[in-house]
């Protein structure tokens, strides 16, 4: 008799979307391909089919979806996963990127990384928004679980998705450098601040755009952005605030590339409003690189003591806290530090198997 069967939604995957694939990559890259009773397999977009699917511990079959077509790509998520999945014959069906099936007979377990859309619709285009919401309520309830990523995103889940009886298990995400081995620099450049991130309104770079003007120009920082696809949306505002000297936008970029900027860079600066998790915070402190981040609930929870934290809608206070830390290197090393102590605290073969754990408590209610 097989071993009963894991489907994997991997239709949103394109290579393209950071922490969602962040997640998905590290949690099955984990997932050892001789589990004791189970076996896995994942429905890809066409994107995912045509790279590398390595890491997959199981069969990937390419859906012929794009994950960059947003309507096909919910039209597969309402529809298709379930029905391959049954085809399939599979005991349980894993959606791990806040979408679902309209209808499923079998039991699928859903990961919500965060609620936006619910939390902050200005921040998300048109009518996308309202589409979000409605997807993620039917995806909600058809899951049998759902797995979320801190405390304040189940929280918002029990809020706004109004969750009763359906269990929701807190699996936090970890910070390690991303690529294996990697091993940081002891020498770090002077002066450089990173960010990293979409260019979603919520990221919040435009603040600190604004704040790096205010600094004055003879003890500046030069300043990478990353994390956006062709043209960037920042390149008008670095131009009208005069900028150019002092700010790289990068793009995207490689797991190596961003370790090297990572492990180089002399501050971390994360002005976001809002997120699910934070990865980006674990993930520079596991360099050893200090952070100074949003004063918002789930990044307290995320990284304790270990970073600074100031209110990134203030665009002088922001400046007047980046400027402090710079001109205070034993601030820095304490952060950095801290940091490293704090990223050691999660650990990404802790988080698949706690999934894994979930994945069975769902096989043993059948």
């Amino acid at each position: 008799m097989p071993l009963p069967l894991i489907l994997v939604d991997l239709l949103f995957f394109t290579g393209k979307k950071g922490g969602m694939e962040s997640y998905v990559r590290e949690v099955y890259s984990r997932m050892p391909r001789e589990i004791v009773g189970l076996r896995f397999m994942a429905l890809a977009s066409s994107e995912l089919a045509a790279g590398d699917t390595s890491w997959f511990p199981g069969d990937v079959i390419d859906s012929g979806i794009s994950g960059e077509n947003r309507i096909a790509w919910a039209r597969g998520e309402l529809f298709t996963v379930a029905g391959f999945a049954r085809r399939r014959r599979a005991a349980l069906i894993h959606c791990p990127a806040n979408l679902g099936p309209l209808h499923s007979r079998i039991p699928v377990v859903l990961t919500i990384h965060d609620l936006l859309p619910f939390r902050h619709p200005e921040y998300v285009p048109g009518a996308y928004s309202i589409i979000l919401r409605t997807l993620i309520r039917l995806g909600a309830r058809t899951a049998r679980r759902i797995l979320t990523v801190s405390m304040a995103s189940r929280t918002d889940i029990r809020r706004y998705l109004h969750i009763k009886r359906t269990p929701v298990d807190v699996i936090p995400l970890a910070g390690e450098t991303l690529v294996k081995g990697a091993i940081p620099p002891t020498v770090r450049r002077a002066n450089q601040l990173l960010a990293v991130g979409n260019r979603m309104p919520h990221k919040n770079f435009s603040t600190l755009l604004t704040a790096l003007a205010l600094l004055p120009e003879q003890t500046r920082p030069h300043l990478v952005i990353t994390g956006s696809h062709g043209e960037d949306p920042l390149t008008p505002l670095v131009t009208e605030l005069g900028l150019q000297k002092w700010v790289s936008l990068r793009g995207w970029l490689t797991p190596h590339e961003l370790d090297a900027l990572y492990a180089e860079s002399t501050l971390f600066v994360f002005p976001t409003y809002f997120e699910g998790f934070g990865l980006p915070v674990l993930e520079a402190m596991a360099h050893g690189c200090p952070v100074l981040c949003s004063d918002i609930p789930v990044l307290h929870e995320v990284a304790n003591d270990a970073a600074g934290y100031v209110d990134t809608h203030d665009a002088a206070r922001l400046a007047e806290s980046i400027g402090e830390l710079l001109s205070s290197p034993d601030e820095l090393a304490r952060l950095a530090a801290s940091g490293l102590a704090r990223a050691a605290e999660f650990t990404w073969d802790r988080t698949a198997q706690q999934t894994l754990e979930s994945f069975q408590r769902v096989l043993a209610e059948r």
